[in-house]
């Protein structure tokens, strides 16, 4: 392991924001924030805010700066990359803001029903090999977890460089009957066409862009999203859809 990524491990130990529970204690197991976000951490009964699979933070921290009214949760596995997220809301004395190391397998041990209000997955591993759908941040498996935790008017946003995954992600809200409120396959050519500027969500929200999105977009590859919601379903089936 080099130098820099131990020097990175070893000052996520000395940040406030940063959870980073160990295995035994949220395998099969409620750990002692579930529930109790609002209170024991952010100290405000703020609507909770998840970014998943946040690397390196960019998000959690931007949707923060501009949502003070909010709280912002980042959560990812790899701590060296979270590093970058939690030192910046460290440096800048950000109070709405959290990181936690975990997998999203274990995500129902932290938030207990009704407790998060949103949920952020931008640009995840799309999981092409058709082996792994289930896999997918999206896949029917990860909606039923998030139903667990997630307000009955609660809303999901899924914001991706892989057609294929919001072609998936689309099947699966129509297979299940769910809500789609926004949808659109160019958020910076056809989403501003079609008005999604005007209606202030390019503008205020996804215009938000990580390192990764500005290489994507250097590449002329168009970014897509998507805002649905689930309905108050806590069980979901995979549609007959094909990559």
């Amino acid at each position: 392991m080099g130098k820099d990524k131990l020097r990175r491990f070893a000052e996520n130990l000395t940040f406030e924001c940063m959870v980073q529970p160990p295995f035994e204690e949220v395998f099969r197991k409620d750990h002692n924030l579930k529930g109790r976000w609002g209170s024991d951490f952010f100290g405000n009964g703020n609507p909770i805010v998840l970014e998943l699979g946040c690397g390196r933070g960019e998000y959690t921290v931007a949707l923060a700066e501009r949502f003070p009214e909010r709280n912002f949760i980042g959560i990812d596995i790899k701590g060296a990359r979270m590093w970058r997220g939690a030192k910046s809301a460290t440096e800048r004395g950000m109070r709405n803001v959290a990181f936690l190391r975990t997998r999203i397998e274990f995500i129902t041990s932290f938030f207990a029903p009704g407790e998060v209000s949103e949920i952020w997955i931008t640009f995840p591993d799309p999981q092409l090999h058709k082996n792994r759908v289930k896999k997918r941040l999206t896949a029917p498996g990860f909606l039923a977890a998030y139903s667990q935790f997630i307000a009955s008017e609660g809303v999901i946003h899924l914001k991706t460089d892989s057609r294929p995954l919001h072609d998936y992600t689309l099947a699966v809200a129509r297979c299940n009957d769910l809500p789609v409120w926004e949808e659109c396959g160019d958020i910076y050519g056809a989403g501003l066409a079609a008005g999604l500027d005007s209606s202030g969500v390019a503008r205020d929200l996804l215009s938000v862009r990580t390192a990764y999105e500005a290489q994507f977009l250097a590449k002329e590859m168009p970014i897509t999203y998507m805002r649905f919601g689930l309905a108050g379903r806590t069980t979901f089936d995979e549609p007959d859809y094909v990559d």
